[in-house]
């Protein structure tokens, strides 16, 4: 069994962070990775644009140099496998964290150990971030027919629809640029919107573009109304006017992720008892109710995913580090 310092179950640009922070305090780690680098970004549609400028994505105190102020996709993936790469992180990728069990400690001056069971081996660790993020779970529509094939709750590349009928569910960033960038390679697209609009953290300089083609009629959108059954061929829409049934070859539904809450609740993690589920850690040192394991990122926030971001995450990784330098000293 291999044993770590430091642990950390998440290989996306937070987790890069603290390893780095860990690599420059001299902390033996190990980045556990369910999917490739950087894997949410990697999923991200081909020609997204991030709303943030690139040195508020910056890690490890390394420039982001990117050709716009505000980068694209494939600048941020090649700019963290660079910084992996330069850093000589110590990361496994494609390797799936599927338990995390305390050891028993035989004296109270033994430092705490756990044992991380993957799909591929068992490795002990005393101390364990997790930085997990949010893109891992879809919000289900839970209508029928949604188990079709032609339902896709993840968009990537606008060419796959080109001359199809397409029904995107959401009004936000994601649904927005699904449907701009589908009828632009010639799709028939269709928006499904519960609210009375376009959603407000829709970035401004796209907003425009897509009220304009719904207002000149080149995008059909449903607004106070929702996807009730997905079939082959079409869907029915419930409107405020009643059921529409419209032809259709794909449903993108940009319904937006969750974080994998029930992974924490698994290892023993504490939750609010809220919509929210926020976990249970100090604002200090980001410790959980566990002791010497840790959360950073996103999944800080529970189920409110709209509060933290790289730009404002980046520093969890010093105060976590910091925290573990300040244990190792304390235990001599």
């Amino acid at each position: 069994m291999q044993t770590h310092s430091l642990i950390i179950i998440g290989g996306g640009p937070i987790g890069l962070a603290c390893a780095l922070e860990a690599k420059k305090q001299g902390i033996d780690h190990l980045i556990i990775e369910k999917g490739t680098l950087t894997n949410s970004i990697y999923h991200y549609p081909v020609n997204m644009t991030f709303f943030s400028t690139s040195e508020r994505l910056e890690i490890g105190g390394v420039p982001f140099v990117s050709t716009n102020p505000k980068p694209t996709r494939s600048e941020a993936l090649e700019y963290y496998r660079r910084v992996t790469a330069d850093a000589k992180v110590n990361i496994h990728l494609f390797e799936e964290v599927l338990e995390v069990k305390g050891q028993e400690k035989k004296n109270k001056a033994q430092d705490f150990i756990y044992a991380v069971r993957t799909n591929k081996r068992i490795y002990s660790a005393h101390h364990i971030i997790i930085a997990t993020g949010f893109y891992d779970i879809p919000y289900k529509l839970n209508i029928p027919g949604e188990e079709l094939p032609k339902v896709k709750h993840y968009y990537n590349d606008p060419h796959y629809y080109a001359f199809q009928n397409v029904a995107v569910v959401g009004a936000m960033n994601s649904a927005v640029d699904a449907a701009l960038e589908t009828w632009r390679k010639g799709a028939t697209v269709t928006m499904i919107i519960r609210s009375t609009e376009i959603g407000q953290r829709v970035k401004y300089w796209v907003r425009p573009d897509i009220e304009n083609r719904i207002e000149e009629g080149s995008i059909k959108a449903y607004f106070n109304s929702s996807v009730v059954a997905i079939k082959d061929g079409e869907i029915d829409i419930q409107t405020p006017e009643g059921i529409v049934t419209i032809k259709n070859d794909w449903v993108i539904a940009m319904t937006g992720y969750q974080p994998n809450l029930p992974f924490l609740r698994k290892i023993g993690i504490e939750l609010c008892e809220d919509a929210v589920c926020k976990p249970t850690y100090s604002e200090e040192t980001h410790e959980t109710n566990l002791p010497n394991i840790y959360l950073a990122g996103v999944i800080c926030g529970g189920m409110n995913t709209h509060r933290l971001f790289i730009e404002n995450s980046r520093e969890h990784a010093v105060k976590i580090i910091q925290a573990i330098l300040a244990k190792k000293k304390s235990q001599g």
